[in-house]
């Protein structure tokens, strides 16, 4: 029994663990969506190109973290603890729809060219906000089942 346990605490260390660095990511990503957004108006000049480039890879570590922290382990079938699944089967097709945006968006402005930066730009970062914002909450609530108890968490973001 106290090996079980301790199996138990691993796997929950291990959960904790995962969430963090998605979390720490999420947060790098808000403040530099953020930065981006503020930059207004919207001209190809190289502040706009470098906070731009830098979101956009920070925004595709946050979506593989994600996907390959905690979305992969339920997928694969390794959560056992059914709250988590039932919540999982609620919110990770929602989830999934705004991990198709933000790689489109990437896509879109991975070559970051000048004409799509000042023609798109300040519409497609609008949209990617909303998208992400109802993604957080998702997010949130599969986090909150996987973990139980969120001060096992240094910081929520």
């Amino acid at each position: 029994m106290a090996q079980e346990q301790l199996t138990n605490n691993e796997r929950r260390n291990q959960t904790v663990a995962i969430v963090e660095k998605m979390l720490q990511e999420r947060r790098e990503m808000l403040v530099l969506l953020c930065e981006v957004s503020g930059l207004k108006p919207f001209k190809a000049e190289t502040p706009v190109k470098a906070s731009l480039e830098k979101f956009c890879e920070v925004l595709v570590d946050y979506i593989a973290s994600a996907h390959f922290g905690l979305y992969e382990r339920i997928a694969e079938g390794k959560e056992r603890r059914k709250t988590v699944v039932n919540m999982a089967e609620k919110t990770y097709p929602l989830i999934s729809k705004s991990t198709q945006a933000a790689i489109e968006f990437n896509e879109r402005y991975e070559p970051l060219e000048t004409a799509t930066i000042e023609d798109h730009l300040q519409n497609d970062i609008s949209k990617l906000g909303e998208i992400l914002t109802s993604r957080i909450e998702y997010e949130d609530q599969l986090i909150a089942a996987m973990i139980g108890d969120p001060s096992l968490l240094e910081e929520t973001a």
